[in-house]
């Protein structure tokens, strides 16, 4: 058994994959690489299979019809042997240095036979054209270098939650909760990291900046133009979110209370979105959310009502709309996201 199993999702990916699997061969043979080629039309399988053919006790490639960012999730989940799962995107990489630290830690987890639900490290914007890269830390909410429940969890700011660049789950753990992405659907990532969280019951974190998160490229799912013209998918996970998770049923306050915090963040995105695109179209979607959120979950719908960033969204009016879309592009240049 393998300690690591790091997905590669791989479509048309010839001109950077090369990159992002570089990076994760320093792991080793405790690692396992699975390169799952979804249907790719360029070099990208070529390039996978000579990977696995010069490294075939640690990579394995996977080709399959395309399914999409999610499908090729679900499947690095059925093949994975490692004790502990981790996706990177293709187009991102890791630190060398942050990632030989990660797998000293999962390794003392294993000599020690101790269980962790899910390890989480910071990850830094990779925005092309940036001068300062932006670094995701949890230093300020999360306890360092020790095993905790959630009674230590701290409460996060505004806009700081958790991200599929951030956390390491527990194999057994992703599947015990029958986590299955949607096919050929963006911004499922948002539903990888929300859905396994309510069985996760010990965590770790490591500060150390491990995943580069590559901000840039026009085609790129999280362009902001681009994520307009798919609202409609980041409304389907938004919803999948709302719909899988039943927070009424979670015990925990201080799990409950991130949970929470974290639909908020992703329903706020999903409405400012919605406001950016101009379209009348969208702003009816808008008002369906919210009531979609209203009968579904009172809890989430009276935080975007009540709450500062509910609030953001929900300002009345054109020039109501245009504080919210301000207060975004505030944000943005903040955290440097999209």
């Amino acid at each position: 058994m393998k300690l690591l199993s790091v997905v590669i999702p791989c479509y048309n990916s010839q001109s950077y994959m090369r990159k992002c699997v570089e990076s994760l061969l320093a792991g080793g043979e405790e690692v396992e690489l699975l390169i799952v080629n979804d249907g790719s039309v360029d070099e990208t399988a070529q390039i996978a299979d000579d990977y696995a053919r010069q490294y075939p006790t640690i990579v394995r490639v996977i080709h399959q019809s395309n399914g999409g960012h999610g499908e090729a999730v679900n499947t690095g989940l059925r093949n994975a042997t490692g004790i502990f799962f981790k996706v990177v995107d293709s187009d991102d990489w890791v630190d060398c240095t942050a990632y030989l630290k990660i797998l000293e830690v999962l390794r003392s987890f294993k000599a020690h036979s101790q269980s962790v639900d899910m390890m989480i490290s910071n990850f830094v914007y990779e925005k092309e054209g940036a001068r300062f890269k932006k670094v995701m830390k949890y230093s300020n909410v999360l306890p360092e270098n020790k095993i905790f429940g959630w009674d230590e969890v701290k409460q996060f700011h505004k806009g700081q939650y958790l991200m599929m660049h951030s956390i390491i789950y527990r194999t057994q753990l992703l599947r015990d909760c029958r986590l299955e992405l949607p096919k050929h659907t963006y911004y499922v990532d948002n539903l990888f990291v929300y859905k396994p969280l309510a069985q996760v019951e010990y965590l770790y974190y490591v500060d150390v900046d491990f995943y580069r998160y590559f901000i840039g490229r026009e085609d790129q799912s999280v362009n902001e133009q681009m994520m307009i013209r798919r609202i409609d998918q980041q409304l389907k996970v938004n919803k999948l979110m709302i719909d899988q998770v039943k927070l009424h049923e979670i015990r925990h306050l201080r799990k409950k209370q991130y949970m929470l915090h974290h639909l908020e963040i992703v329903t706020v995105i999903s409405g400012i979105l919605l406001i950016r695109s101009g379209t009348r179209a969208n702003l009816d979607k808008k008002s369906e959310l919210l009531q979609y959120v209203k009968s579904e979950n009172t809890e989430l719908y009276h935080h975007l009502k009540y709450g500062l960033l509910g609030n953001l969204i929900n300002l009345p009016g054109r020039f109501g709309r245009r504080i919210s879309v301000g207060a975004y592009k505030i944000a943005q240049k903040m955290v440097g996201f999209n």
